[in-house]
Parts: C-alpha cells; structure tokens; sequence
C-alpha cells in the first residue's frame, strides 16, 4: 500500500472518512472496491469493523448531501443537461438518469433506498433528488439505511476475507460481477416492472 492512498490512511478515521466521502463525489476506485480494500486491510476485529461502518456510512450520507444541495441549487432542467453531457464521464447514462428520476415521483423514500445498491446511480441520484426538491427528511432517512447497507455489505466481506487464506482478487472479482448483475436486474425492473403488471392485471381480470 503505497502512495497517497497510504497517506491518507496513515490519518486514521478522519483519512477513511475522506476516502468514502471523495469516493461519494467521484467513483474512484468504485466504492465496492475500496470498500472491501478497507474491510481486509483497516479493520483488525469487530469493533473496529463496527467503527469503519459508523464512519463510511456517515461519510457517504455527507457526500449525497452535497450533491442533493447541487440539485436543490441549479434546479431540475440544468440538472438534466448536466447528466446528459457529463454523465458518460462517470459512467452514469441518461437514460438511466431519467428513469429513475421519473421512479423518483412516483415512490420518493423507495427510489431513495435503493438507489444505494446501485453503482455509480447511488453517487449522483441525489442530484435528481435535490432537483426534484424531496422533502429532505424522508430523502435522509431513506439515504443513509441504504448507505448503511451498502456499506457493511462490503465492509464484512472484506473482513471475513482477511487472513482466510483465499485468493481475494478472484473473490473481490466474483463479487463485483454479482454487483453489475443485480444492477442490471434493477434496471430492467425498473424498465419493464409497470408493464408487466399492467399484463399481469389484464391476465387475471
């Protein structure tokens, strides 16, 4: 562990805070990445484990806050233009953008939560929230279980990692996979979820 990412962590929490924040503004490394880094590298027993949760969950709670206020700030249509002509910078297609920006109006405290468990979505969605102006206490609320979630996901894995004796590259990797997968569910759900219920209700009458 070299360079300034050893830097950074040689600050202790407040370096980890940083890192989960920077990575909450922009996606690199993808934070399944550096959290699985941090769970088999920063956390030597379960207390400290319970700690680094704490603080990168409230590190990306502050982060989507930040970009929550952008939204709120510039309003939807300049949020909207902004996606689309920056978004394939960070790997975030408008079109997905837009999708979950209309999910967003039909079921606020859902789309807000699962939004979480999406990558690259789950850092910049709250512009739409912002945009959207969300009442920001159910947006909060919503945001930072699914941050919570996230993270201990793959904080505990990394942990259970460590010291096991497996090739973690080739775990992080079938990890990672498994991720873009049920992204991809989620997306399609979100596509296609109203038409098909829509038969649905048609077949049963």
């Amino acid at each position: 562990m070299t360079g300034p990412l050893s830097s950074i962590l040689g600050l202790g929490l407040f370096g980890v805070f940083c890192l989960a924040f920077a990575e909450k503004i922009l996606p690199i490394p993808p934070s399944h990445v550096l959290l699985l880094f941090l769970g088999m590298t920063a956390a030597p027993d379960a207390a400290t484990l319970a700690i680094l949760l704490l603080v990168t969950t409230l590190a990306s709670f502050a982060g989507c806050l930040v970009w929550y206020a952008v939204g709120r700030r510039i309003g939807f249509d300049r949020a909207d233009r902004l996606v689309e002509r920056f978004g394939k910078c960070v790997f975030l297609r408008h079109a997905t953008y837009s999708r979950l920006g209309q999910a967003y109006r039909r079921n606020q405290v859902r789309v807000s939560l699962l939004a979480q468990f999406i990558p690259t979505v789950r850092n910049y969605l709250p512009i739409a929230a912002g945009a959207l102006s969300l009442p920001a206490l159910p947006f909060a609320a919503a945001t930072i279980l699914g941050a919570m979630l996230w993270n201990a996901g793959f904080l505990v894995t990394g942990y259970m990692l460590h010291g096991s004796g497996q090739d973690t590259l080739t775990v992080g990797f079938r990890i990672i996979v498994i991720v873009v997968a049920l992204e991809t569910a989620f997306m399609l759900a979100l596509r296609y979820g109203p038409a098909w219920r829509r038969r649905i209700k048609l077949a049963l009458g």
